[in-house]
């Protein structure tokens, strides 16, 4: 199963568009999960016209979406949640925490602005803002998103960046 993972768009006020190189992967996979911040219903209709979507609210949304939503792929469970309220903001332990009180697997998060990989008692993942939009705890500026295979129990996650051309890395985890 393959699941294009966003968060922090932040469109129109602080970006224009979702990035021509995400729609490439957004027309060509099985789930869109966004981890908050959409901010414009727009948006979310726009995602919603690539196929299945799971959408959360983020700190900046006003749209009527639950704060944190869970599902299951290839047997195992995700949970998805913004961040917001967890300080300092993407505090590994704490999403871990907040991971295991859901009794996921994996939890894809946002809020920071900036891609991070963890692998503690629970994957932890942030795709990092899909637009380069800044954030109030920084960010990089760079577009990031990331492409989860996830096949029996083992789930390989590419972390991409749109830099002068796309750039990935690859992580492989058995869940």
């Amino acid at each position: 199963m393959k699941i294009v993972v966003l968060s922090d768009t932040h469109i129109p006020e602080r970006a224009s568009k979702i990035p021509d190189e995400i729609i490439h992967f957004l027309k060509n996979c099985d789930l869109i999960v966004h981890a908050g911040d959409l901010t414009d219903e727009l948006v979310l209709n726009q995602l919603k016209s690539f196929g299945n979507l799971i959408a959360v609210k983020g700190n900046m949304d006003y749209l009527d979406l639950p704060r944190q939503r869970l599902f299951d792929a290839e047997g195992i469970r995700f949970g998805v949640y913004h961040g917001h309220g967890i300080y300092p903001r993407g505090d590994r332990k704490r999403l871990v925490e907040i991971a295991l009180n859901l009794g996921v697997d994996v939890l894809l998060t946002g809020h920071t602005h900036r891609s991070d990989v963890y692998n503690g008692d629970a994957l932890i993942l942030n795709p990092g803002s899909a637009t380069g939009a800044w954030g109030g705890g920084g960010g990089t500026g760079i577009p990031s998103f990331m492409v989860l295979d996830v096949k029996g129990n083992v789930i390989t996650v590419d972390l991409y960046e749109i830099r002068e051309k796309l750039i990935f890395r690859r992580f492989k985890f058995d869940v």
